[in-house]
């Protein structure tokens, strides 16, 4: 537990998951050392999850809807800062917010600030002056991978960060389970992660019935999704199955890449385009792929490999528990 209970206010705006996954991850964690934590996401998936009971009691998830537009979404973002004014307000990955709007609203903030700050597109960077933005906050917490001010005097390290440590992810027996095989189905687990935008998520489909096809008997091809669908199996948390994974598909998204290879699990990966973030430069040459003719060799070679599972780690460094300390020492 810190020495002392602060109120945190977390920025996780961004479409898909990936910017909810890193603000959760930072949450629970915040919470689980007596912090009251509020969370503020626009994600589309925040509405299935259940974020609340996830991160524990004293942090409060508000839920902006996806479908707004900037005037709206600005509006939001505004009165959900004017609500109270915490001891630290954390903003992940877009010092200017996602609509510019933090550039004006910031100076009303009478708080430390402080920026999650993962690798960004320098398009972006150098057209909106991010290094000016960036001068507005007290500490910016580095993730695991390089990024345009990594380097910055006020800017600290951590390991990647996970949304469970490592004792926390169910058994590879368990895991299996929970994807639905019987104890006697010997089976590798091939598992198709899609939940981007809309014709993301189609092709994702498309590609678990290809690979059913062409691994047929060889392989159970399961497609996870973080809330219903009607074509997938529902599992939130992924990384808590992980260990029950032989090949993961996916994109080169942070999340699905660095809980690749805390676990160890091979990876097969689209690299999507973003506007702020570079997938491709995120992913080895070994985990990408340009086409479906590409991932499916790369899918099938994997599966061939011999006694690859007992080499994938047990444990890794969380570098989420890194980085609320360093939150702490910086809110007042």
């Amino acid at each position: 537990m810190a020495a002392r209970r602060q109120h945190w206010r977390l920025y996780a705006l961004g479409g898909g998951l990936g910017h909810l996954t890193r603000a959760a991850a930072l949450a629970r964690v915040a919470v689980g050392r007596g912090h009251a934590v509020d969370l503020l996401t626009n994600s589309p998936f925040a509405s299935g999850l259940p974020l609340e009971s996830w991160l524990g009691p004293g942090a409060t998830v508000h839920r902006v809807d996806s479908r707004l537009d900037k005037a709206g979404t600005v509006a939001a973002v505004g009165a959900w800062l004017a609500e109270s004014t915490p001891d630290v307000l954390v903003v992940d990955t877009f010092p200017r917010g996602l609509a510019g709007e933090l550039v004006a609203l910031l100076p009303t903030v009478r708080a430390p600030r402080v920026l999650v700050h993962r690798d960004l597109n320098p398009v972006y960077v150098e057209r909106f002056d991010v290094a000016h933005a960036v001068d507005a906050f007290d500490l910016l917490v580095v993730p695991g991978e390089d990024a345009p001010f990594a380097h910055h005097p006020r800017a600290v390290r951590t390991a990647p960060w996970l949304l469970l440590d490592a004792d926390a992810l169910l058994s590879r027996e368990q895991a299996r389970r929970r994807l639905g095989l019987d104890d006697g189905d010997s089976r590798p687990v091939v598992a198709v992660m899609g939940c981007g935008r809309p014709e993301e998520v189609a092709e994702a489909g498309e590609t678990v019935n290809r690979l059913r096809t062409l691994l047929a008997g060889q392989a159970a091809v399961m497609w996870l999704v973080p809330t219903d669908h009607a074509s997938g199996l529902t599992v939130w948390p992924a990384l808590a199955v992980m260990r029950g994974v032989d090949v993961l598909v996916g994109a080169g998204g942070y999340n699905t890449v660095q809980e690749a290879r805390a676990t160890g699990t091979p990876l097969v990966a689209w690299a999507r385009p973003r506007l702020y973030d570079r997938q491709a430069l995120r992913l080895t040459e070994a985990e990408r792929v340009g086409d479906a003719v590409e991932l499916e060799a790369k899918v099938a070679s994997l599966l061939l490999l011999p006694g690859w599972y007992d080499a994938r780690p047990s444990a890794w460094l969380n570098g989420v528990h890194a980085a609320v300390e360093a939150i702490e020492r910086v809110a007042r």
